[in-house]
């Protein structure tokens, strides 16, 4: 009888959630100076997103609104992936995980600075590859309050043994 390897291990483990939502984030309020300090770093200072009193006169939505890149780039912080716990608790028998990417991203609705937004994460396939597994993942980053969702994303992580 051939032994299973770890991510054989990991496979079996995460099979039955597949399909699921397996982590709900809690709510993070996005303020100007979190919107600010990402334009500053990014060099994407348009005035939508810094400039309160020409957005509050000119954009359609009456403020500034955080960068979408901005709400990507919470994922980790959202989906509380980088929680000392989280490895262990959600890839037993793993060491590592590598960031492999994303399939598709998309930002249906803005958010207004102000705002509060959490991530759903479901879990959508699983693949072993070498020694490790490829899981991709749903976030849905949900805007308190509002329908429409600020972001949608397909997110490729390998983990290791």
């Amino acid at each position: 009888m051939k032994q299973m390897t770890p991510a054989d291990e990991l496979i079996s483990y995460l099979t039955p959630k597949l399909g699921l939502e397996i982590h709900l984030g809690a709510w993070l309020a996005i303020d100007q100076e979190r919107i600010n300090d990402f334009a500053r770093v990014t060099g994407d200072v348009q005035w939508i997103h810094t400039d309160p009193e020409r957005s509050a006169r000119e954009s359609p939505y009456g403020a500034t609104v955080a960068h979408g890149f901005l709400t990507l780039a919470l994922l980790p912080c959202l989906t509380e992936s980088n929680h000392p716990d989280f490895f262990q608790n959600n890839y037993p028998g793993m060491r590592y995980r590598v960031n492999y990417g994303l399939n598709r991203v998309r930002y249906p609705a803005p958010v207004v600075v102000g705002s509060r937004i959490r991530a759903r994460t479901e879990l959508l396939e699983l693949e072993k590859v070498g020694d490790g597994v490829q899981i991709i993942s749903r976030y849905t980053v949900e805007i308190k309050g509002v329908e429409k969702p600020a972001c949608v994303a397909e997110f490729v992580a390998r983990v290791y043994p």
